[in-house]
């Protein structure tokens, strides 16, 4: 209850006190490397499939869908947290962020069950645009790929 006494400036100093310092330009650094390394991760896929002789459009999406399978792997099976950890910002720009961002909330839900749990949670948090958008795309995708491979 001392907290609710406080003054603003008493808060902000116990807040200062609290937090854990950060170097700048270290932080800086690995959000860099990580991203970067994370770009350079999807320009070779989109190389590997220009081996396949593909259209530039789709290998573009190829390497899109490939990055958002990735990131959503990674965040199952947590290690994505870990690269986050390690990489700060660098984890939310590229695309696999936005991956992470979507399974996440789902998995928070998993123990009330597959529907009701993780099915349900992912609609009201990550939002009804994001997954539609990002399911329909899939479907899109291999239906588009399928038509033009025939």
């Amino acid at each position: 209850m001392q907290y609710f006494k406080m003054s603003k400036g008493q808060y902000a100093e116990f807040v200062k006190k609290k937090s854990p310092n950060s170097n700048t330009f270290v932080d800086t650094l690995k959000a860099f490397l990580v991203g970067g390394l994370i770009c350079c991760v999807g320009q070779a896929l989109f190389m590997l499939y220009g081996l396949l002789d593909l259209s530039k459009d789709l290998r573009g999406t190829l390497m899109s869908m490939t990055l958002v399978f990735l990131g959503a792997l990674l965040t199952g099976l947590g290690a994505y947290d870990d690269i986050a950890k390690f990489g700060g910002a660098g984890t939310l720009v590229p695309i696999t962020g936005f991956a992470n961002a979507m399974v996440s909330p789902a998995l928070e839900f998993k123990t009330e069950g597959l529907v009701t749990g993780t099915g349900a949670k992912m609609f009201i948090i990550a939002g009804p645009v994001i997954v539609y958008g990002t399911s329909a795309s899939v479907v899109y995708g291999l239906i588009y790929w399928l038509v033009s491979t025939l």
